[in-house]
């Protein structure tokens, strides 16, 4: 990446958490740029998401995960250390981006496809993210001492498999959270009995015209 394109994207982050109202440290905004510098560099080999124009990505990728940092905050005030579960996290969306933002929440990213876990345990690494976690495995396989406060997916399945496939990541209190760019009536009506969809949150995402929403539930 060259510096002025460099520059151009430092630009286009700090106006998208200027209209997300989002309150990031320097050190957090410049992990993200690098974070999504080693998601294009990685991209070259190994094909870790279909979007590959920076610019794009940091719309696409970046500014729609840090859409939902203001909700989750909301939901997790500052105290104890929180214990955040992201499944089918791909490149580490939203599960990377969380890290970084939330240094006290301790985030794992769960994938089936080892070439992925391998990419957020380097990019915890490079970035010295101690609090971002990497697991190579199918969710409902994980210890059954593996309980989150929240999981969360983006684009991962149909909030009835979602939770089907994650009931036993829960911890008591705990809530899901979906990613979504929309929610039918149908998607909504197939949740299984014993779940409740308790809010639904509209998204806005700052140079992206798209419909999006955060979906939470909770056993009922």
């Amino acid at each position: 990446m060259t510096e002025p394109g460099a520059n151009v994207l430092a630009t286009q982050l700090q106006g998208g958490l200027r209209d997300l109202a989002l309150d990031l440290p320097l050190a957090a905004a410049d992990r993200l740029l690098r974070y999504l510098a080693l998601i294009g560099q990685w991209n070259r080999v190994y094909n870790l998401t279909a979007v590959r124009e920076p610019e794009a990505m940091l719309r696409q990728h970046l500014l729609d995960c840090l859409a939902i940092v203001g909700p989750l905050r909301r939901a997790l005030p500052a105290g104890a250390p929180r214990r955040l579960l992201d499944v089918g996290s791909g490149a580490g969306l939203p599960g990377v981006v969380l890290a970084i933002c939330e240094p006290d929440w301790q985030v794992t990213c769960v994938d089936t496809v080892a070439k992925k876990a391998s990419f957020i345990r380097q990019v915890a690494a490079e970035l010295g993210l101690p609090n971002l976690h990497a697991v190579h495995q199918r969710v409902e396989d994980m210890s059954a001492d593996a309980r989150f406060d929240l999981v969360t997916s983006r684009a991962f399945a149909t909030l009835a498999d979602f939770v089907a496939l994650t009931r036993l990541r829960l911890a008591p209190g705990g809530a899901w959270v979906a990613m979504k760019a929309h929610l039918s009536d149908d998607e909504r009506r197939g949740v299984p009995a014993g779940v409740d969809v308790f809010h639904v949150e509209p998204l806005a995402v700052p140079g992206l015209d798209a419909i999006r929403c955060l979906v939470w539930m909770r056993p009922g």
